[in-house]
């Protein structure tokens, strides 16, 4: 009788073992997958593909040391060409690849239809990080939207705490016909007035098109600013920076962060020397942080060609990164909703001397920097 039961018992251990061995194999086959949508094409300035590269740099790593939970992370993307009709026709077609997040989607008029649409109350998905930072996409936002970056607000209130400390008591803000570009004023005059002494602020405002952005600059410069701010999609701040330039403008030139510098200096030539820049994330080519020296070693890993690294492939690891911990610590099934949870919980994430909270709002980090374009076309920190 006893061999009996030994027996039943070994085949139920053996059925319990198979099981669980089946049960992990087939997680393994079912990846988590993660989506970008973004204007891979069209749009002038490389944001989405440096993005992209990024997070891939990351992914890479994440796969080969097994992935989360075992489960490898399948990520693809979608070209919505800037266009905001486009990004919802495309974020439709991503939802039949049950995608758990997508990160950082780019472009004004499409976070407009994301959250103006409630998009996000039609579609179970989690986004991590988007651009531009905007507050009208932050207040009061949505519990399934995280933004990793800091936003319009922070980048402008170091900007004018920097031309206070220079002596500029008046600021001229030429700004794009669109939400970012108005809130960016907005949150300008907001900022401006609280300075020790007060910063004056104008504001300019245009269109898109080369005749009503050479008028603005125009008009800019003979509000006669000792500083100008420029607010836009990217190229519309590089169109701006060469037209103040070729209107005689040698007033400090600041721009937030989306404008690359090489946009800056293709377009505006060597009126881009000087130009400061907002930065949201370190130096990528820097070393003194270990979160420096860990995407460099990611991206070396998957694009040996690469000798020099931007901000946006940094924004796309961090972005990467900080979705990936989120998964790692939600408290049962793989959803969208346990990845908001969890990532609300987790506290300050430190990635190496970048650090990202959600536990106050669903704004990450503040990290704000100034990058100035030397003469060869690179940004000084």
């Amino acid at each position: 009788m006893g061999n009996l039961w030994t027996r039943a018992f070994c085949r139920w251990l053996l059925a319990c073992i198979g099981w669980a061995a089946s049960a992990t194999a087939l997680a393994q086959q079912f990846p988590i997958v993660v989506g970008q949508i973004g204007p891979f094409t069209v749009l002038p300035s490389p944001d989405a593909k440096e993005v992209n590269e990024g997070a891939r740099a990351w992914f890479q790593q994440v796969n080969r040391n097994g992935g989360v939970r075992g489960r490898p992370i399948e990520f693809f993307e979608l070209d919505d060409k800037f266009n905001a009709d486009e990004f919802v026709k495309q974020l439709n077609a991503a939802m039949q690849r049950k995608p758990v997040a997508f990160i950082t989607p780019i472009g004004s008029q499409a976070l407009s239809k994301l959250v103006g649409e409630k998009l996000l109350d039609q579609h179970q998905v989690t986004v991590v990080n988007a651009i531009p930072g905007a507050e009208v996409f932050r207040s009061p936002g949505h519990a399934r939207l995280f933004h990793v970056r800091a936003g319009d607000a922070q980048q402008i209130e170091k900007i004018i705490a920097h031309v206070s400390t220079l002596g500029v008591t008046r600021l001229a803000v030429l700004h794009q016909d669109l939400p970012i570009g108005h809130a960016g004023l907005k949150v300008s005059l907001q900022i401006a007035a609280k300075q020790t002494p007060p910063v004056k602020v104008t504001g300019h405002v245009a269109k898109h098109e080369p005749a009503p952005v050479a008028a603005a600059a125009k008009a800019t410069l003979e509000s006669q600013p000792q500083a100008v701010l420029v607010i836009g999609t990217p190229k519309f701040m590089a169109d701006s920076v060469a037209d103040l330039r070729k209107g005689g403008g040698r007033q400090f030139l600041f721009a937030l962060s989306y404008m690359p510098a090489s946009l800056a200096v293709k377009v505006a030539g060597d009126g881009a020397r000087g130009v400061g820049i907002a930065q949201t994330f370190p130096n990528p080519n820097g070393v003194a942080l270990p979160v420096q020296r860990e995407f460099q070693n990611a991206m070396r890993a998957m694009y040996p060609s690469i000798a020099s690294y931007t901000s946006f492939q940094l924004e796309g690891y961090v972005s990467a990164r900080v979705l990936t911990e989120g998964l790692r610590r939600i408290n049962g099934d793989v959803t969208s909703d346990g990845l908001a949870r969890s990532l609300k919980a987790m506290g300050q994430l430190d990635l190496g001397g970048f650090t990202v909270s959600f536990v106050d709002s669903n704004a990450g980090s503040r990290f704000v920097d100034i990058g100035v374009i030397d003469g060869r076309g690179k940004l000084m920190y």
